[in-house]
């Protein structure tokens, strides 16, 4: 498996319109949201958006308090952002992405209110020095991928009965940094992929998932749809110790200060997911966006329909195994 982040199109995140705003969002009274990683950042960002319009947000995160602490942050952003608005239904959903009996368990207790589900946005992510999961799995393939797949597929019932419904996953623009596939027999071999070569696997299998469900649900009215943010500051994906040497840390966080986005303007893709009218409309379904609302074709690797589905056996198999009753 080769990746080279020289490789990455910088460039094509800067010479893109805006093609979507906080103004376009329409009503979303009525609507039931769950958002993983939605205490900070982007997740934050969106949370803020969808309940603010209206609809019934879940804060899908492992911190009780920290989701708490975001509640109470977004019901006063919001008071001020929309003062037209109700009041707002925010609410805890605890969700380990690093243990997927727990994201099962997650998505049964969600399943116990008795409520529809018309959008997932499965935003968490993140990027780490090499650790194997509660699973025993790579960790960064764990919770971008795993623990989503595992989340996903449990609440997939639910998502079909309340449709038109709509899944947001995000992935990156640096899954292009992977050229030749996926190994899955050397997933857990740390001497196979750097830190950051493991996060672009990790975010092809997020653009792999994405396609492969979106096949599956060709004939249901849920739209399944894949976002990349852009270069996103004061977001939490980068916290783990260790990621890079010192040095590269330190220029690409002057990098990120002086180009990247703040995470409102950075939401307004998966928003564009989540709640734009020209997804059902024009029926958008497995589609790859970048900043702002604009599709590209995703890498070739990650167009590779026999790789969708080995990933999807792949995650089956896995599921079976660990995911405990």
């Amino acid at each position: 498996m080769s990746s080279s982040f020289s490789q990455l199109k910088w460039w094509k995140t800067y010479f893109t319109p805006n093609r979507y705003s906080y103004d376009q969002i329409p009503d979303q009274t009525g609507k039931v949201a769950i958002v993983t990683g939605a205490n900070t950042g982007l997740g934050y960002a969106t949370i803020v958006a969808l309940a603010g319009h209206g609809a019934h947000v879940f804060l899908a995160c492992r911190s009780k308090e920290r989701a708490l602490g975001a509640i109470e942050r977004a019901k006063k952003e919001i008071k001020e952002s929309y003062p037209h608005a109700a009041s707002p239904k925010l609410e805890f959903l605890e969700l380990d992405l690093n243990d997927i009996t727990k994201c099962k368990k997650a998505a049964d207790e969600f399943q116990s209110r008795n409520l529809p589900l018309h959008l997932l946005v499965n935003n968490s992510g993140i990027i780490c020095p090499f650790q194997l999961s509660a699973d025993g799995i790579e960790k960064q393939f764990a919770v971008n991928h795993m623990g989503h797949f595992v989340f996903t597929m449990a609440l997939l019932d639910r998502l079909k009965a309340s449709q038109p419904s709509r899944i947001v996953i995000l992935s990156s623009l640096a899954h292009e940094n992977i050229t030749d596939g996926i190994d899955f027999e050397t997933l857990n071999d740390e001497s196979k992929l750097d830190n950051m070569a493991r996060y672009a696997r990790a975010k092809l299998a997020n653009v792999l998932f994405a396609k492969a469900l979106a096949r599956r649900l060709a004939k249901e009215r849920v739209y399944v749809n894949i976002a990349h943010p852009g270069y996103v500051t004061q977001t939490e994906l980068n916290r783990d110790e260790g990621v890079y040497p010192g040095p590269v840390k330190w220029v690409l966080d002057l990098m990120f200060r002086l180009n990247g986005r703040p995470p409102k303007e950075g939401a307004l893709t998966q928003l564009y997911g989540a709640t734009s009218p020209e997804i059902e409309n024009k029926d958008l379904r497995g589609r790859y966006f970048i900043p702002i609302a604009n599709e590209i074709q995703p890498s070739k690797v990650a167009r590779d329909e026999e790789l969708q589905e080995r990933l999807w056996r792949y995650s089956e198999d896995i599921a079976r195994k660990h995911v405990k009753a």
